[in-house]
């Protein structure tokens, strides 16, 4: 309710922003540059009330507690008239025993939340000075250059980031419950791994029981026909219990590519007299992960290992589907983890800008074997530490570690993101220019409030809420030294590397193929979405890349202008605004293809490539593979590509000889032939060569290197392609297409691509010549099962049209293909 005291309808879970565009009150936030008119929100109080009748089933119950699973974020709850309880963090569940509050009917709820821009400026002011807060768009609400984001637990990205607009939400943005018991309440149930093999598995249910009064009785403990049963005595208040199980021969939860994605459920009951008095059930996948850390020749191992299994993590980084998230459906969340599996995706990392996912998102995980890389949600910031604020985090941090440690895709702890990098305290002229802005007394008061959280805070949490799940101060860095070989830099031979010199930097492409760490857990490259999005948002009248609405749809300040200044150095100039589109395309997904190969042509010394972004929160020009709407970029079916289990990649880097390099993330070794043919655009064959191939599973190996001239002799480089084939028993493996130009200099020939319709779904496209980054379009919103593809002369591509089914993407009819290739969109 604002400032006009009058009430109007409003949706919970949701937030002020979501009811007041379902009320008609304010415009679409994300057409043209609607978000800057509506900043006054965030500084406005708001109010949530409601009526409601209790269960007669609860009525006479011993204890009734109502619960906020999230309130975002400064919030005073009353029920009939009674205050009952005080929040000032959106990341915690918060639950109050109501009991002597609460009446049979017409109970009255009211939550009322205050601006988190009223209440966060005085604490600027307390302070006297500006802490950092890189990505914090102050000055597109109004506030100048003061920079309030770091003093609430509130989800950063709320305040502006380089790919997000401002929108400081205030609401109810997860469910709220009653929960009612008598005798006991088990309040957590966790599956604690303490040695897994494939012969036994040794677990221990740590419990944790609210008793009402004291009570004796029997713990049965079921799991996959092995119960254990304990007889108890409990006392009043909190009980603290563990119980030890083991499982013979048990099956193992595996990430995608290395096997089955196998559950447990365990049950705990509470039994007296053969009366069940409290039940829980909980799903967990036994598995054992690490983070290997080991000197070796190169400097530092960093990399994950599942069941004693080495594996090289192939994926992305992920941020908040939506600048709203309680738009975000289960669909949405299940579109996104089967399109990461889809890809070839083993891990996702949860960024510290963003949210702690809602469940839905870590069960999906689990159950597609998609691990996850968790940061705590701090992120390019300085935070203080005020006695409050580190109990509030301290509070956060055991509120979400209990939620999410039962699910075996939980891979690492992060405590946040760039922060060690950004300040980087021990290396004077290092990091963002961050530390020059004040005194020595107040860097050192600074960095010590920073080690008290990600040092010390965050590390103790988890070391005893999650004891089976690696903990990493911030990404990037190389480890704890407390000297200046603790921060990370883009030559870093230990820890994990953001490397960002292309694009921030400008530096070419062929800079992925020289900067490749031991992890790479950021890097990235930008392009628009396609036509259909920017129109979601753009008048007609400003459908071009320097226009007001485009630029508004581009926070990472000069972004477009960085995308034309590639686009020019590698790609033919665009003959219209829909080509410029699909050229940015094309950049981005040969640009972040380059780098995902380099990082894996270098296994085993690199063990992990994390591209930034998957996805976006809104409709904008961006990192990400596919755009706010789910729609698949170019890029993502290049990483689809790029990421194959098993999978081809050509280094052309040396300007006198092309390397054929294997790349096996099987287990299994890999037996096969190697064809290699170099043809014309017109499909003349001007050299071919076979090879047997034997490369070990989980291994990276150069299978053959050939000198250009050998091949090349007359004829120009611009005219001509190196296709590499992987033929196995099981067909062709991969297939790699290398030219020797970029595309700006090919001669390309004006292709003839004919489709041939094989059923509701399927397309079989020729050409007479090459037809470069073929472009298939459809009215129907779905997935190809490739797009952007360059078709060969002579040969068949079959094409199938998908829409998400109920665990995977499953054919679908489509009645109208719409193709396109490079030349249909040069100038």
């Amino acid at each position: 309710m604002s400032e006009d005291k009058y009430w109007l309808p409003a949706h919970v879970p949701g937030c002020v922003h979501t009811d007041l565009i379902k009320n008609g009150k304010i415009e679409d936030p994300f057409y043209g540059k609607n978000e800057l008119g509506i900043q006054w929100i965030d500084k406005k109080d708001w109010e949530y009330a409601t009526t409601f009748d209790l269960d007669p089933q609860l009525v006479n119950a011993q204890h009734v507690e109502l619960e906020f699973a999230g309130l975002d974020t400064y919030a005073e709850v009353y029920l009939n008239n009674e205050h009952i309880l005080s929040a000032d963090n959106m990341f915690r569940t918060w639950k109050v025993d109501v009991k002597k509050y609460v009446k049979e009917r017409e109970n009255k709820l009211r939550v009322y939340f205050r601006s988190p821009i009223k209440e966060d400026l005085p604490k600027l002011e307390q302070l006297g000075y500006q802490l950092p807060a890189a990505n914090d768009h102050s000055e597109d609400g109004e506030l100048g250059d003061k920079r309030v984001s770091i003093f609430a637990r509130k989800a950063p990205y709320h305040y502006g980031w380089d790919w997000g607009p401002r929108f400081v939400t205030s609401g109810i943005w997860k469910e709220v419950k009653l929960v009612a018991w008598e005798e006991l309440h088990i309040t957590d149930l966790y599956i604690r791994q303490d040695e897994i093999s494939k012969s036994a598995a040794r677990v221990t249910a740590m419990i944790d029981i609210e008793a009402n009064d004291s009570w004796e009785g029997t713990l049965k403990l079921t799991t996959d026909g092995i119960s254990i049963e304990q007889y108890v005595t409990l006392y009043k208040g909190l009980n603290q219990l563990e119980i030890p199980i083991t499982i013979e021969n048990p099956k193992l939860w595996w990430s995608r590519g290395l096997g089955e994605q196998h559950f447990y459920f365990f049950t705990l009951s509470c039994e007296q007299t053969e009366k069940i008095v409290a039940e829980k059930t909980v799903r967990t996948g036994l598995r054992t992960i690490n983070v290997i850390r080991e000197n070796d020749a190169s400097g530092q191992s960093f990399y994950f290992e599942l069941n004693g299994v080495p594996i090289f993590t192939k994926g992305a980084n992920h941020i908040p589907n939506d600048s709203f998230v309680t738009e975000v459906t289960y669909d949405r969340y299940k579109h996104e983890i089967v399109s990461a599996t889809e890809a070839n995706m083993n891990m996702l990392r949860v960024w510290g800008g963003g949210i702690y996912e809602y469940d839905a998102f870590y069960e999906l995980c689990d159950e597609h074997g998609i691990l996850v890389w968790q940061d705590f949600m701090f992120a390019c910031s300085m935070y203080p530490g005020k006695t409050e604020f580190l109990a509030s985090v301290k509070a956060e941090a055991i509120d979400t570690v209990k939620r999410l440690r039962n699910h075996p895709c939980m891979a690492i702890w992060c405590g946040n993101n760039e922060i060690d990098s950004a300040w980087a305290h021990f290396v004077e002229d290092a990091g963002w220019g961050w530390k020059q802005d004040f005194t020595n007394e107040q860097r050192e008061k600074i960095w010590s409030d920073y080690e008290a959280i990600f040092h010390e805070l965050l590390p103790s949490v988890v070391e005893s809420l999650a004891p089976d799940v690696f903990y990493w101060p911030s990404s990037p860095m190389q480890a704890i030294t407390n000297n200046e070989d603790q921060h990370a830099t883009t030559t870093s031979t230990k820890g994990d590397i953001h490397y960002w010199e292309v694009w921030h930097m400008q530096k070419p492409f062929s800079e992925y193929n020289t900067h490749v760490g031991r992890y790479m857990s950021e890097y990235g490259f930008q392009s628009f979405p396609e036509l259909k999005t920017v129109k979601s948002y753009t008048p007609d009248n400003q459908l071009a890349w320097e226009s007001d609405v485009m630029l508004h749809h581009q926070k990472n300040g000069d972004g477009n202008f960085l995308i034309k200044q590639y686009m020019d150095m590698y790609l033919p100039e665009p003959k219209d605004f829909p080509s410029f589109l699909y050229m940015s395309h094309v950049l981005q997904a040969e640009g972040i293809k380059s780098a995902i190969e380099a990082h894996r042509r270098h296994k085993p010394f690199c063990m992990g490539t994390l591209y930034w972004q998957m996805n976006d929160c809104w409709p904008v020009a961006s990192w990400s593979s596919m755009d706010y709407y789910g729609r698949w970029k170019a890029l993502h079916y290049f990483v689809k590509k790029s990421f194959k289990d098993v999978v081809l990649s050509i280094d052309g880097t040396d300007e006198e000889k092309v390397h054929i390099h294997l790349i096996s993330d099987s287990i299994e070794d890999v037996l096969g032939t190697l064809d290699l043919h170099v043809m014309k655009f017109d499909g003349e064959t001007i050299f071919s060569t076979t090879r047997d191939v034997k490369v070990k599973g989980n291994t990276a190996q150069n299978i053959y290197s050939v000198t250009i001239e050998d091949f090349i002799k007359e004829y120009e480089r611009n005219d001509i392609v190196l296709v590499a084939k992987l033929i196995t028993d099981k067909g062709i493996i991969d297939v790699k297409e290398h030219y020797f130009v970029h595309s700006k200099d090919l001669q390309l020939v004006d292709p003839e691509v004919k489709v041939k319709r094989l059923s509701d779904s399927e397309f079989a496209l020729t050409s007479n010549v090459l037809a470069k980054n073929v472009y298939l379009e459809a009215e129907e919103e779905g997935i190809f099962t490739d797009n952007y593809f360059d078709l060969l002369p002579g040969e068949t591509k079959v094409i199938t049209f998908k829409e998400l089914g109920k665990q995977s993407f499953v054919p679908k009819r489509l009645d109208t293909l719409h193709v396109s290739s490079m030349l249909d969109h040069i100038k």
